[in-house]
């Protein structure tokens, strides 16, 4: 199942596989970035949407990025595996662990750091970025914990359009954010497969990323999905265009191990 109930054409889902994306490896940071960032660029690999940044880092024990600005960016952290500490310029530090998500909404601006205190264990996690539709906002954070149980051959909403956000602040609802973007987390089993329902109506684009288990993709076995006959291994992405809500996306594990994914609905 990946069809738009609303749609005749065709969803089209083109694959952006793991080592096209641009990558650097500066000894503390290994990193794959699936748009231009730094020293990497492709006209063809901008952005998406508002979805600006999706960087897959890993840092080494006992370094970090330094203190550096953001201004009008939706920025996030998704941590996988390590602990990752967040210091900023709004008074916040926080040590970040699998599962935990760090939003910032860096409105007129701030200044922050992300260092690995650790000295036994490199921290993988994905930054995010997206671009807001309101400029000017007040700089904002919140972090806000996904288990893994949550995710467990379901989908679990992370992120939510705030126009489209149910108000709630709690520790099981999504983050909010000033974007026409959600974000959905899932470890799925092998065999498994989940549906997401297209979350506004009209055209819509769509995103999946399956993280990587390690620093390189699997020669053979591995995480794998499925999404309309195209199918993923770890650090794969697919950009879907010609979705139309409402409508479906079925996403199906096919690898020989859980398959741990993101996948954003936005506004084109």
């Amino acid at each position: 199942m990946a069809s738009s109930a609303t749609t005749s054409s065709p969803l089209k889902i083109v694959k952006r596989p793991w080592n096209a994306r641009g990558h650097a490896d500066h000894g503390w940071l290994y990193t794959f970035h699936t748009f231009s960032f730094a020293s990497y660029y492709d006209p063809s690999h901008e952005s998406f949407g508002p979805l600006r940044v999706i960087n897959e880092d890993r840092v080494e024990k006992g370094t970090g990025f330094g203190t550096h600005s953001h201004a009008e960016f939706l920025i996030w952290s998704y941590i996988v595996s390590g602990e990752l500490e967040h210091k900023d310029s709004m008074g916040n530090l926080e040590n970040l662990k699998r599962g935990e998500v760090q939003f910032t909404s860096a409105g007129t601006g701030i200044r922050h750091s992300e260092y690995n205190r650790k000295r036994d264990e490199d921290v993988h996690f994905l930054q995010i970025w997206a671009k807001p539709y309101t400029r000017g906002l007040k700089p904002s954070y919140v972090t806000r914990k996904f288990t893994d149980e949550m995710k467990e051959n379901k989908l679990v909403r992370i992120m939510e359009d705030l126009k489209r956000h149910n108000g709630k602040d709690a520790e099981d609802q999504p983050i909010p954010l000033h974007a026409d973007l959600s974000m959905d987390a899932s470890i799925l089993s092998p065999g498994k497969s989940v549906v997401h329902e297209i979350v506004a109506e009209g055209k819509r684009n769509l995103f999946v990323h399956l993280v990587m288990g390690g620093r390189t993709q699997p020669k053979s076995g591995g995480a794998k999905i499925r999404v309309g006959g195209i199918e993923l291994g770890e650090g794969d992405g697919a950009y879907i265009t010609n979705a139309t809500g409402p409508g479906k996306i079925e996403v199906e594990s096919v690898g020989d191990k859980p398959a741990e994914f993101l996948l954003f609905d936005m506004g084109l």
